[in-house]
């Protein structure tokens, strides 16, 4: 393997593994602003203990996020140093942003999140908890600006010939609002409050199967299937329109997505299959015109297909490209199936009966997680062969100094260390949950919302 090739699996890898926590930190902290509100508005201790326990999960996925996703500036520079330059200023200014409006925010109450419980009121503890979740969505508008720049630039001059062009901003706001900005931005929130729900329902289903915290368990399992339901159902929509946008200025992104070759006649729609490069041709289980039936509500309406375009303008990983977002599809649709059934037996007093579905629910964590990284493959394989659309070649970018021993060499030690740090995640995960939400400090009742809690509980145990 070349020295892009093993820069572009180096990178995957690093950002793929720090991608398994953003998410969870912005999901749950949707769920720990619910769960936190319960406690104020109904005043029963079990909410607190809920807000408290998932609190502590929610700081060891913090920490690993924010380890994990240092490697990746310094990935920029010392493999991808031409893009570096280019996108300098783009970068720059979006990273920036983040550090001002989202990690300062995040970081600034997290203190207070963990450690305030006994030093401020309840009120400006629920106040700590909404703006560390805020930060956390905050951060990743930036982030999925920046990516989105590349996807579809807007806002921005090129400065300069050859090796030394960079990009340079013009208007500040139409690089933010780039045409794919928005409907990327929601769908990524979205794809996270469904890993976060999950995540929720995950512990608390097993729990129940193991029929332990009967009533913790309940309530918990019930907040994360209401964010669930909700998201799941959000993801087609703005899934649809994240498609509409690839349609529109990243055709050949689409076709590859798509498996679609021929832009004479009506576009099928693969439910899956395989792509043959050599022949030119995809084979698999199609439905006849859906492809142009979603993106013009036209059955017979020619979509622009891969032979459109020169061969080393297309995708290079076709069927990574076309089998990612297939994965993606499949699982939305899985999650939608499996709420809406939950859901229904939820409302029949039905749902915890269920033995078996409690221990789907346990291993369906790992759904939101594969399609959240399934479609991030989608989106950064389909826009090859260029690292800035139609603007910079991925072999452009890539630094003219380092060499693939180098990479390799690196590559090897990010997988030993990578792999450490996933084992003591899960080993520190999997003891908190055995712990459970009682043993905890606030068993001590020494807090003073729990002694708040108790005392408003009064009247109506002894009524």
């Amino acid at each position: 393997m070349d020295v892009e090739i093993l820069s572009r699996i180096q990178f995957a890898f690093t950002i793929a593994f720090h991608y398994i926590y953003p998410p969870l930190s912005i999901g749950l902290g949707v769920g720990l602003v619910i769960m936190e509100g319960m406690f104020l508005k109904t005043k029963e201790p079990v909410y607190e203990k809920m807000t408290r326990f998932f609190v502590k999960i929610f700081a060891l996925i913090f920490g690993i996020g924010v380890a994990t996703g240092i490697v990746m500036e310094f990935e920029f520079g010392t493999n991808w140093a031409v893009y570096s330059r280019y996108v300098g200023d783009v970068f720059g200014s979006a990273l920036a942003a983040e550090g001002i409006f989202a990690f300062a925010l995040e970081s600034g109450f997290l203190g207070i999140l963990l450690f305030g419980w006994n030093k401020v009121s309840p009120k400006v503890h629920f106040l700590s908890t909404i703006m560390v979740t805020l930060g956390s969505m905050f951060s990743a508008i930036w982030i999925v600006v920046a990516n989105s720049w590349q996807q579809t630039p807007a806002g921005y001059k090129i400065v300069g010939e050859g090796m030394e062009a960079r990009a340079e901003i013009t208007d500040f706001w139409a690089m933010v609002f780039n045409p794919s900005s928005v409907e990327r931005i929601m769908h990524v929130w979205i794809g996270a409050f469904l890993a976060g729900a999950f995540l929720i329902m995950s512990i608390a289903a097993w729990y129940l199967y193991k029929n332990k915290y009967q009533d913790f368990s309940k309530k918990a399992f019930g907040i994360g299937l209401v964010i669930a339901l909700i998201a799941a159902y959000a993801q087609l929509v703005t899934g649809h329109s994240s498609a509409e946008v690839v349609e529109q200025y990243q055709p050949a992104k689409l076709a590859a997505m798509e498996g679609h070759w021929d832009s004479s006649g009506a576009a099928d729609m693969y439910l899956f299959g395989y792509i043959d490069k050599k022949k030119e041709e995809t084979v698999g289980l199609k439905i006849p015109g859906g492809l142009s039936f979603l993106t013009h509500q036209d059955f017979n309406a020619p979509v622009t297909g891969l032979k459109a375009f020169k061969p080393e303008d297309r995708p290079g990983s076709l069927n990574i490209t076309f089998q990612s977002y297939h994965i993606m599809i499949a699982i939305g649709m899985l999650l939608i199936s499996l709420t809406s059934y939950a859901a229904w037996l939820w409302r029949r007093n039905k749902l915890f009966e269920k033995k078996w579905l409690m221990l789907v629910f346990v291993w369906a964590v790992f759904l939101p997680q594969i399609a959240n990284q399934a479609g991030w493959f989608a989106a950064e394989t389909g826009r090859q062969p260029w690292v800035v659309y139609n603007l910079l070649r991925t072999s452009d970018a890539l630094s003219q100094s380092v060499q693939k021993e180098q990479v390799m060499f690196s590559l090897i030690l990010f997988s030993l260390v990578y792999l450490v740090l996933f084992m003591l995640f899960i080993y520190l995960l999997n003891k908190k949950i055995t712990h459970g939400p009682w043993h905890t400090d606030s068993d001590k009742h020494s807090s003073r919302h729990s002694d708040m809690a108790t005392e408003l509980s009064k009247p109506s145990s002894q009524s």
